[in-house]
């Protein structure tokens, strides 16, 4: 049975998989694939949704057994409160060893510097490529979706890394049959994305069958925000507003969560996960086109993250 044919086929058979059982199985096996073919893999966890639901489906992969994985946050030292708290809460309550690449240690020890424009996401870069190198991680998860954004859109699921940790499309490998190949030099690594075939509705409505626990920024909520490039950017430590924008209490919630000095919230009265699902099914942006201002720096900001080794 095609895909295709899951995903229409009639939900109230208890023998036909519905295309969150799909969904999830796909993803469990990669999870699985890589506990069998890495030494040290990572799984990049922040916090924020997509992390959340990987790290939910390695539990369920390798229960009753602790999760194989190791998590790797690199920290901005501009996120969200309300995310760190979830991000330590979660490592304690499944006893993970958490690895933390602060942006702000490479900032104090002047091998980077601000940018302009106050934004961290970018300087994410060389703190996450030196962690995997200094970590000897061989396999490093993330919980990238194809339908974010176009560049993400070209990602194999087990993308393969050089030893300066940059992304050639030539050297990406063809997965037929699902069959993965996790060969890699000494140096170099492979970057997987279990969620690459999940939507963002997928994910809201599998964070709804399993009762997962979010961060509570994720639901309409008050917070001072300002209008910056068309988003609602939060007040905070990351900076002040400039000349011009106004501080406003508005009733918001965020679709992503990252940097705060470019993730903007949307405006919303969604105060459980059935109101989320209906505000995204109406939707007509992506949420990273409608609340990351990193994203919109040039055309191709996302695609040179990438060949730089940052997604």
């Amino acid at each position: 049975m095609t895909t295709a044919t899951r995903r229409s086929a009639r939900t109230d058979d208890p023998y036909t998989p519905t295309h969150a059982d799909v969904l999830e199985s796909e993803a469990v096996h990669i999870l699985r694939e890589v506990a069998g073919e890495f030494e040290r893999p990572v799984i990049l966890f922040s916090g924020g949704k997509d992390s959340i639901v990987m790290l939910h489906l390695a539990l369920k992969a390798f229960a009753p057994a602790p999760v194989p994985f190791a998590l790797l946050h690199v920290d901005t030292g501009h996120n969200f409160p309300e995310v760190l708290e979830y991000r330590d809460r979660a490592v304690a309550a499944h006893g993970l060893r958490l690895h933390v690449a602060s942006v702000q240690d490479y900032i104090d020890r002047g091998v980077l510097k601000e940018r302009p424009d106050g934004t961290r996401n970018p300087l994410q870069t060389l703190p996450l490529t030196e962690t995997i190198q200094s970590e000897r991680f061989d396999a490093v998860l993330g919980g990238g979706r194809r339908d974010e954004e176009k560049a993400r859109a070209k990602e194999r699921v087990f993308s393969l890394r050089d030893r300066f940790s940059q992304w050639d499309p030539r050297r990406q490998r063809p997965e037929l049959w699902q069959l993965y190949n996790g060969r890699h030099a000494p140096g170099e690594h492979v970057r997987v994305f279990p969620l690459s075939d999940w939507t963002e509705l997928d994910v809201w409505q599998y964070i709804a069958r399993e009762g997962i626990e979010l961060p509570e920024i994720y639901f309409a909520h008050e917070r001072e925000v300002f209008r910056r490039s068309g988003m609602w950017l939060p007040v905070g430590a990351w900076g002040d507003p400039k000349d011009g924008e106004t501080v406003e209490r508005r009733r918001v919630r965020y679709r992503t969560v990252g940097d705060m000095s470019c993730t903007g919230a949307v405006d919303s009265d969604a105060v459980t996960l059935d109101q989320v699902i209906a505000e995204i099914t109406a939707s007509r942006l992506t949420e990273r086109g409608a609340t990351r201002a990193d994203d919109k720096l040039s055309e191709a900001s996302m695609e040179d993250r990438k060949r730089e080794g940052y997604f």
